[in-house]
């Protein structure tokens, strides 16, 4: 996908994003190349208004509770983990929070990948946990925890295409009216 989105911007296009397996790296390559273009790029993780809801909600948590992580579900045939919901929340999520209290996951004994993966855009790294099953489409939570509470933040998808069409159709007329990249469409809301 990135090298479809690098050649659109080379042919003069402006470009919509909506895949899964882009990584912080990729998106700086196709940052640099957008604003070189003088062309804009929306590249959403899910396009769906609940989930970005979801990243805005989570984004504004991680700013005062510094232990995080991410649970992701998907089908059982889902080829990627973890999933683009799941890698941008991380990612993002590594950018802002604080210091977390958890034992680092390189001090455990054990079986040290239970405790998910590290997602990591420049900041201090958030577990992500995939799970991949029959009866699950797409869902992603974010799980923050406090001495003596806890805050869930989930977004669940159906099986239609339904929860897309809305964020899909905001970005397509917007990315126009931009230059370089913006991640998400929670920053298109307002």
């Amino acid at each position: 996908m990135k090298g479809h989105a690098l050649e659109a911007l080379a042919s003069g296009r402006h470009v919509v994003i909506g895949t899964s397996g882009l990584a912080a790296g990729d998106y700086a390559e196709i940052d640099a190349a957008a604003k070189a273009a003088g062309k804009g790029v929306i590249a959403a993780g899910n396009f769906s208004v609940t989930a970005s809801l979801l990243k805005r909600f989570a984004t504004m948590a991680a700013r005062h509770v510094p232990d995080v992580e991410i649970i992701d579900y998907a089908s059982a045939k889902k080829p990627d983990t973890p999933s683009g919901t799941g890698r941008e929340l991380g990612e993002i999520l590594s950018t802002i929070r604080g210091a977390p209290t958890s034992k680092p996951v390189d001090e455990l004994g054990g079986i040290r990948e239970t405790r998910g993966g590290a997602v990591n855009a420049g900041g201090i790294a958030v577990q992500v946990h995939s799970v991949r099953m029959p009866s699950f489409v797409l869902s992603a939570e974010a799980i923050f925890g406090l001495p003596d509470e806890r805050l869930t933040i989930r977004h669940d998808a159906g099986s239609s295409a339904a929860p897309y069409v809305g964020g899909t159709l905001l970005a397509a007329r917007r990315v126009g009216g931009s230059v370089g990249l913006t991640r998400g469409i929670d920053h298109l809301l307002d």
